[in-house]
């Protein structure tokens, strides 16, 4: 039996980048995803790695880049305005098809805003932050056991769509302490990295590029992205549902929220009311046949964020059409957390 360890999200997330293959690490640190630096400085060199601190976020995504570039396994990490800072970065890894993994652990804003749990970064994650058409495979862990297991699952899927994965945390289950089973890098057939960059040699030469400037080629490469997006929406789509099979109002938030909230749907049936919770794991792809499935029969969704309502845009493009949906947020800011029985009240309030 695998034996479990009590340790911070931030901690577990690096921890599973090693088992998960990572042996490079660029970084800058910042509050509150430092102690992930902290640990891959620590451990990467034991097991002939790098790990390098970088000048700046931007240096880092651009090493990220270089280092994919290679077909290594590499990850880079920061907080909400260290993430903005590697936008450009980002864009440059989607457009030429890099993997890689990013972990943004949110901190409030905007501007330099504060410490403070916050899902802010919501719109700057699914959407594709830096500019040109694109998208990131974004997953949201809700606990420190997912911490771990989600980033195993970023490095695998990254590889298999050869494009950027990031894991949205928040300070909330990045400094956390939680039992966590370490589990081992499970068996997956993936594709070979045959596109990896290298010089003429005695070969083909391979350039790793994102810059398409013969008649047609830009927008044949977009839409092969494009048809890739699509792939991914079919196939690696995750959500997590409690108690909906009853339910006549259907909950659903996302990472530390979710927790909260799965707090406040048990005390809503305890009081009788049939409640349940849609919990979306991938952000991108969004969990869109979870939540018509769920609407088909239950015509009422309270979404609920730790900001001024992002998801549920997404919520509602996905929801069956004469489905209704409730948002109650709570941007970033001291205490802004929302307790259980403050989200039992907004649950009993749209219920009736």
């Amino acid at each position: 039996m695998t034996k479990r360890l009590f340790m911070k999200g931030n901690e577990a997330l690096a921890m599973a980048a090693i088992e998960a293959g990572c042996r490079y690490y660029f970084g800058y640190p910042i509050t509150p995803q430092s102690d992930i630096p902290e640990y891959m400085s620590r451990e990467l060199p034991k097991l002939g790695g790098e790990f390098i601190q970088a000048e700046s976020e931007v240096a880092s995504i651009n090493m990220l880049l270089g280092a994919s570039a290679t077909g290594v396994r590499a990850m880079t990490s920061s907080s909400s305005p260290g993430i903005s800072l590697k936008q450009e970065g980002i864009s440059y890894m989607a457009g030429a098809e890099l993997p890689g993994v990013i972990v943004n652990i949110c901190r409030s804003g905007p501007g330099l805003g504060g410490i403070d749990a916050s899902q802010a970064d919501y719109f700057q994650a699914v959407k594709g932050g830096g500019h040109g058409g694109y998208h990131i495979i974004v997953l949201a862990p809700a606990s420190v056991q997912e911490m771990y297991d989600l980033t195993m699952l970023a490095f695998d899927l990254a590889d298999i769509y050869r494009m950027p994965a990031m894991i949205l945390g928040d300070s909330v289950v990045g400094q956390m302490k939680e039992p966590v089973v370490p589990n081992k890098r499970p068996e997956r057939n993936l594709p070979p990295k045959d596109w990896v960059v290298r010089g003429k040699g005695d070969g083909e030469q391979r350039v790793v590029k994102s810059l398409y400037l013969g008649d047609g080629e830009l927008e044949a490469h977009n839409w092969k992205l494009h048809a890739r997006y699509g792939e991914l929406k079919a196939k690696e789509a995750r959500w997590e549902e409690f108690m909906l099979d009853d339910a006549e109002l259907v909950v659903t938030a996302f990472g530390s929220a979710a927790r909260i909230a799965k707090s406040a749907v048990m005390a809503a049936r305890d009081k009788g009311l049939k409640v349940g919770l849609l919990r979306p794991i991938t952000l991108y792809p969004f969990p869109e046949k979870g939540f018509r499935a769920a609407t088909d029969r239950c015509k009422k969704v309270l979404d609920i964020e730790l900001n001024t309502g992002q998801m549920v845009e997404d919520v509602r493009l996905s929801i069956a059409r004469d489905a209704e949906v409730f948002f109650y947020g709570r941007p970033p800011g001291a205490g802004s957390l929302p307790t259980p029985e403050e989200l039992l009240e907004q649950i009993t309030k749209h219920y009736v």
